[in-house]
């Protein structure tokens, strides 16, 4: 009896995903032409008004959400998400493009800020201080060392990975983190970085120097944040965010060697044995931790 050898399914080429393409343009009109930017304002005498704006990036990422999950909707399920996210990078490339030629153009500005530019990656280091223990009354044990030594950049990624292994907790820690910040980061940033600069009288571009820090989707949506809170200062705003997220590639990857990975593993050696022990969870996840370590030990 012969057999006839099957051809692999051919991938989805997203270019031909026509029906893709026409969901995400009705999704782009809704969210540029009919909802728009809206603004919350929460005003009261003692502390005066307070603006919250969303942009139309925030709502096009609610729609494109709803689409995938809404059950009527056939043409935008799993195989269309992962044929659309290839071209994630070719759509942001414009985006990276202009904020590359605006830190060009202001180099001189940029320059002039001194150190500051290089002194902000200490700032990542408050990730750990705050969440560190918040993870622990969680529950979370070593993945708490891979979700907050750092901001989860991909550089902090790989170096989890490379540290601890692929099947270690510490990296489905900082996986838990990359995938968390890719889905919600998005919508979340551009609001907060509205309400931050509406309660702390910061200059707006020590805001700016502050988006470069998360990914490309994320430094879009707090920076059109801050272009449409403070118009003036838009050319200066995108260099500073381009140059702060070039900065945060480039030496955010030995912070994290050397400050942040040998911090964090400290201040869990400290923290662990008492905040890790208060919530039920955790005091039985430690039981689970300790039983995996004898039972690795025995097998040695």
């Amino acid at each position: 009896m012969s057999t006839q050898a099957t051809a692999p399914a051919k991938d989805k080429v997203c270019w031909k995903e026509y029906k893709l393409h026409i969901a995400v343009l009705v999704i782009i009109l809704l969210a540029e032409l009919v909802i728009r930017k809206q603004t919350l304002t929460f005003s009261n005498d003692l502390y005066g008004s307070l603006s919250i704006g969303f942009q139309p990036f925030v709502f096009a990422m609610l729609l494109g959400l709803i689409a995938y999950l809404a059950k009527p909707i056939k043409w935008v399920k799993e195989e269309e998400s992962e044929a659309a996210s290839g071209t994630m990078l070719i759509f942001i490339g414009p985006l990276l493009a202009k904020l590359a030629v605006a830190s060009g153009y202001s180099i001189n500005e940029i320059l002039a800020v001194g150190p500051a530019m290089l002194l902000q990656e200490f700032g990542n280091i408050g990730t750990m201080i705050i969440a560190l223990p918040v993870a622990l009354l969680l529950g979370f044990k070593r993945e708490a060392v891979g979700m907050t030594h750092s901001i989860g950049r991909e550089q902090n990624m790989g170096l989890i990975i490379d540290r601890y292994g692929f099947d270690s907790n510490e990296t489905r820690g900082v996986l838990m983190i990359y995938i968390i910040g890719t889905v919600i980061g998005s919508v979340v940033i551009g609001p907060l970085t509205g309400i931050l600069a509406n309660v702390l009288p910061i200059s707006p571009l020590a805001y700016a120097m502050a988006t470069g820090v998360g990914s490309a989707g994320m430094t879009a949506a707090s920076l059109s944040t801050l272009i449409d809170m403070f118009p003036q200062f838009e050319t200066q705003m995108s260099a500073y965010s381009s140059m702060s997220n070039l900065l945060t590639q480039v030496d955010g990857i030995y912070m994290s060697i050397l400050i942040g990975l040998p911090l964090c593993n400290l201040l869990y050696k400290v923290l662990e044995p008492t905040l890790g022990r208060i919530t039920k969870t955790g005091r039985r996840n430690a039981e689970l931790a300790k039983a995996e370590a004898e039972k690795a030990k025995e097998a040695e």
